[in-house]
């Protein structure tokens, strides 16, 4: 029997067809996602929906869903689904992450040009039956530095539209490698050398706990006089009252801003300032790129129902019943150790090894791959997932080189993730015990025990007496329960990690006085 796809919302004909020619029998009530009770009592007849952001896919609704395989949406966001509902129950969520690329970056342009010479206004003020040739004095592009803070699908193809309007572009991004850089024709730089040098800014940079108002009062004192700010990304990115006053000030002397911290915004302290223009998230909005993706969702959706390939899913990837039992704990070892890695490398990435030894090498690599580099990049890019993860990684230069060879050591599987910097090598190794759990075993070369734990504290110092009991003290002191302590070195006297799982959250302060403890080079928390 043909699978059968529910469309909910507003879909292309073009992607209804799709379906019908790849052998999935469609059902399009493109009006159904507005009903809710309707639609519930239909969903256990499907084994795909089609949505975009009307649908409200929600735990009640998916618990009706008994055949349901694959959700779509046609579009980036997937905040109308329930991501941990849908995944306990084992269906596959995919969005089009690159559908409207294209048109966000032609929107972030059309902005620039819009806040440069003041069209907005000018337009107004000449409708209104004026004529104020002289009040908008507006200032060229040519020749003007733009500073773009996140260069990576939609940020690179903002780049090479400024390079050929003849700016020159400098860029931002802590995985954009000076190859991938200089084939952009931009920049690297520094966050604070970009704030100080770039004429005009705009945000293209995922919405992360690093990057939430990274246009703060902080960082607006640090741009040149004069600047102005486009943001077509997240409105959470900008500190609002901050950019507010830092244009009344004058420092700023305009900004254009498709997306606001609210939505819809019917109220914001940016509106009615003077050279601001706002649009309601208009970034995707073009026929042609409702269009992509909706062939795109139409496509990867019989994909997957027909051939059991995944293509941007946000989730998980599929798993057969029989490969399961083995490979989903290796999968949470590779996710755990991509994230330790994540968590402590600040430099740029260049290159990530990853060695299977023994019978993990005979597994499924490509996905234990996919979960260790999904873990490795979401501290900073929260909203990557374990398949866009490794085009992610490659679109920033970074390369991923897959070891699979026999057992060396002592244990039956063994996974080791090696991360290079400019700077540095950091290597760490895990396995899975009987028990199933994930452990790690040996961190840039000191062996360690150590179960992943939600809150860990990772410690390396130099090997002296003393620095146990004090550590433990202030823990103590701070009111924090140690649940365990593991310990390595390299030798007596010199370089020893420790890894302590506590009960809940450490204080920043906290992890400043551990720092000041003789012979303790760094303190950090990490959550898993």
């Amino acid at each position: 029997m043909a699978p059968r796809v529910l469309i909910s919302d507003a879909l292309s004909p073009a992607a209804v067809q799709i379906f019908k020619d790849r052998g999935v029998e469609v059902d399009f009530q493109p009006d159904l996602g507005k009903d809710k009770d309707k639609l519930a009592a239909i969903i256990g007849d499907y084994d795909g929906l089609a949505i975009r952001s009307a649908t409200k896919v929600t735990a009640n609704l998916l618990e009706k869903a008994s055949r349901l395989k694959v959700i779509g949406r046609a579009g980036i966001g997937v905040d109308n689904v329930d991501i941990p509902a849908a995944t306990a129950k084992g269906i596959i969520v995919m969005n089009t992450p690159f559908g409207n690329s294209i048109t966000t970056a032609e929107h972030a342009i059309a902005m620039m040009f819009a806040v440069a010479r003041e069209i907005p206004a000018a337009d107004a003020s000449t409708q209104a039956g004026k004529w104020e040739k002289n009040r908008f004095m507006g200032v060229e592009i040519t020749a003007k530095t733009l500073g773009i803070i996140g260069c990576g699908n939609i940020g690179s193809i903002v780049a090479e539209r400024a390079v050929g309007l003849r700016m020159r572009v400098i860029a931002f991004d802590p995985f954009l490698s000076p190859e991938r850089a200089m084939a952009l024709g931009v920049e690297k730089v520094e966050l604070d050398d970009l704030l100080k040098r770039a004429d005009f800014i705009t945000l293209h940079t995922p919405l992360t706990p690093q990057t939430r108002s990274i246009m703060n009062t902080e960082n607006l004192a640090k741009t040149k006089k004069g600047v102005r700010i486009i943001n077509c990304a997240r409105g959470e990115l900008v500190d609002e009252e901050a950019m507010r006053a830092a244009i009344v000030s004058g420092h700023v002397a305009g900004g254009a801003f498709d997306v606001f911290s609210q939505e819809p915004a019917t109220t914001n302290p940016l509106f009615g300032l003077p050279n601001v223009v706002c649009t309601p998230h208009l970034g995707a909005s073009t026929n042609e790129a409702q269009e992509n993706v909706a062939l795109q969702v139409a496509e990867q959706m019989s994909d997957y129902l027909m051939r059991g390939a995944i293509s941007n899913a946000v989730n998980f990837p599929s798993i057969t019943a029989e490969e399961a039992p083995k490979l989903k704990p290796f999968i949470a070892l590779a996710e755990k150790l991509g994230s330790f890695a994540g968590q402590l490398t600040e430099n740029n990435i260049s290159k990530v090894t990853i060695t299977y030894e023994g019978a993990v090498a005979d597994l499924k690599v490509k996905a234990l791959t996919a979960s260790a580099i999904a873990g490795l990049l979401r501290p900073l890019l929260s909203d990557v997932n374990v398949v866009s993860a490794p085009i992610v990684a490659k679109e920033r230069g970074i390369a991923i080189d897959e070891v699979s060879r026999a057992a060396e050591g002592d244990y039956e599987s063994l996974i080791t993730l090696t991360v290079t910097t400019p700077t540095q090598e950091r290597s760490i190794a895990g396995t899975v015990f009987h028990d199933g759990k994930p452990r790690i075993l040996n961190i840039k070369g000191i062996k360690v025990d150590a179960e992943f734990a939600p809150s860990m504290v990772y410690v390396t110092n130099e090997d002296k007496p003393g620095f146990i009991g004090r550590f433990a003290s202030l823990l103590g002191d701070a009111g924090l329960n140690i649940a365990t302590f593991a310990l390595g070195r390299d030798r007596a006297g010199g370089s020893a990690i420790a890894l302590v799982e506590v009960d809940g959250d450490v204080p920043d302060t906290v992890l400043a006085k551990a720092q000041q403890i003789s012979g303790v080079k760094q303190a950090k928390l990490l959550k898993f």
